[in-house]
Formats: structure tokens, sequence, C-alpha cells
């Protein structure tokens, strides 16, 4: 018990640690504004388990970084409720927030008509695919939904460092330069394997270029929908002194068929990571493009120094 002059029995009170002053102080932490949008994420590929499993991860990730956060997932070819489509999602956002504003305009609310976009549509997507994004914005458009519609993920220095990862966790490039030890199946020429066609590959070439930073080992970009082009950049790099090849991919999962992968490493005769997935990158990312669009943007997610 304590009284209004101080704590009784000389027991201790806990006391409101005063904000820091000046420029060193920590900043408040960003919440999503009252009414604020929907962040919707736009997941393309055959719907399934696996791949609402990585959305929800991603969806999660953004939550955390910004408390408050309406975030939904909309599948690209979804068409029922377990695995709802891009439109619907779109549709259901629309009329739930209309719904909140009758309610509280029939409790007598004082409360301005929404207006602005319902909702914020991130591409769930490493790299620019025209054909994909097609899909996307028409999807938007059948909704009739007022939606904005955000570029994709990358290129970005967190991508890079989500790759070198995704390799160390296989065994095909050291976790931490700054140790001086090697790894017998670490591989000194990378393939970095995109989808979307020539516009993806130039991409990828420049988050490429920041892996290659990182490992201290030739990295190129080449498309895994385009014919014979992982084999020429495989045999590029072993026609410049490489010897033993990894295939790093460019993608986030739902995008491509495991099995694509799976013979584009059989024809370049080398072994392969696994996709970006759910890589907390992947969340703070899908999160920047949101809250840019909006304006509300917190200091961007930033990668991993080079050690």
């Amino acid at each position: 018990m304590s009284s209004p002059t101080g704590p009784a029995s000389g027991l201790p009170v806990r006391m409101p640690r005063p904000r820091q002053p000046g420029r060193h102080r920590r900043p408040e932490p960003l919440v999503a504004p009252e009414g604020a949008p929907a962040l919707v994420l736009a997941v393309p590929g055959t719907p399934s388990s696996a791949t609402r499993g990585l959305a929800d991860e991603v969806i999660s990730i953004a939550r955390s970084e910004l408390p408050g956060l309406d975030a939904r997932i909309g599948h690209l070819e979804g068409d029922d409720a377990e695995f709802p489509s891009l439109s619907a999602v779109l549709v259901s956002a629309a009329e739930e927030r209309t719904a909140r504003f009758e309610q509280a305009r029939a409790a007598g609310l004082e409360v301005k008509e929404p207006d602005g976009p319902v909702a914020v549509v991130v591409p769930l997507l490493a790299g620019p695919d025209n054909a994909l994004l097609r899909r996307i914005r028409q999807a938007v458009m059948d909704s009739r939904v007022a939606a904005e519609l955000t570029d994709v993920l990358g290129p970005h220095p967190l991508l890079a460092e989500a790759l070198h990862v995704r390799l160390s966790e296989a065994g095909l490039a050291r976790a931490d330069r700054a140790r001086l030890f090697t790894v017998a199946t670490a591989a000194d020429g990378i393939i970095l394997a995109s989808v979307g066609g020539d516009e993806a590959v130039q991409a990828a070439g420049i988050t490429g270029m920041l892996l290659a930073a990182r490992l201290a080992v030739p990295v190129i970009a080449a498309a895994l929908d385009e014919e014979g082009s992982i084999a020429s950049v495989a045999e590029q790099l072993r026609s410049s002194g490489s010897q033993q090849l990894a295939l790093a991919p460019y993608l986030i999962g739902p995008e491509i068929e495991a099995s694509v992968l799976e013979e584009a490493a059989k024809e370049a005769g080398c072994s392969t990571a696994e996709p970006l997935g759910p890589y907390p990158a992947i969340g703070k990312l899908a999160l920047a493009k949101y809250t840019t669009a909006l304006g509300i943007s917190p200091q961007q997610p930033q990668g991993t120094p080079v050690r």
C-alpha cells in the first residue's frame, strides 16, 4: 500500500523512466493511423497451405513492426473462402470500412465519411514480372475498389542479405566473412535465378552486385523462364574460372513451381539454395512499401553491413 505522499513501509515504487533528451533519444514507436487503409498482400501462384503459411508469416512480421496494422492476404489465383481472391479481399475491405462508418453514424458519433484508398496492394514479388503485375492490376480494377498498387520488393540490400543467409543455410556460402574459416561446399560462382524476363534479370543483377560484395565471388543473374539462360550463365561462370557453382533463387517462393528450380539446378550442374520465403526482410520490405505509399514511412529498413 502507498499513500499520496509516498510508499508505505518504505517499499520502493517504480517510477516512470524520464524520456532521454536530445538527439540520442529513442523515437516514439510508430503505430498504424486510425482508419488507415488495409495492407493487402497480393500472393501469386497456385494457392496451397504452404503458400498461405508463408504469406501469414510475412504479414505477422509486418504487424509486429506496425501495431494496429490491418493486413490481409489476397491470392491471385484464389477463388474460395480458404484462399480468397485478391478482388474478393479488396471488396471485403471496402464493405467493412463502409459498415464501420455507418455504425458510428448510427451510434450518434460525429465521424468523417471515409475517403482515400481502401487498401494498399503490395505484390509478394522480389523483382518485376510484367505478366503477374498485369494480372494483379487487373484484379484491382475488377474489384472496383479504390486501392493503390505499390512496386515490387526489390532490388534492396536486405534481399542480398536474405540470399546470403539462404546460401549459407544450404552450405553453399560462408555465413560470416569476418571469420577466417572455410566451407568445403562453398560456391565460387552464383547464378541468381529470377522470373519475369529481361527486366527481371536486370533488376536481379542490382541485388546480385550487392550479394557479390558480401560473398566476394562472381554473381550473374539469369532467367528461369527463358530457355537456355541458366545453362548459358553457368558456362559463362565456368569459363571465367568458377568451378563450384550454386543456384540462388531470387524468388519469394509462390511465383514458381519447385520442380522448375530443381530442373534449372540440374541443367546448370549445381546445387541450389531455398527461395527467400518468409525471411524477416520480406515482411519489413512489404511494410515499407505500404507506409511509403501512405506517407507515414518510418526509417527505411537497412541491410546488415558487409563484414
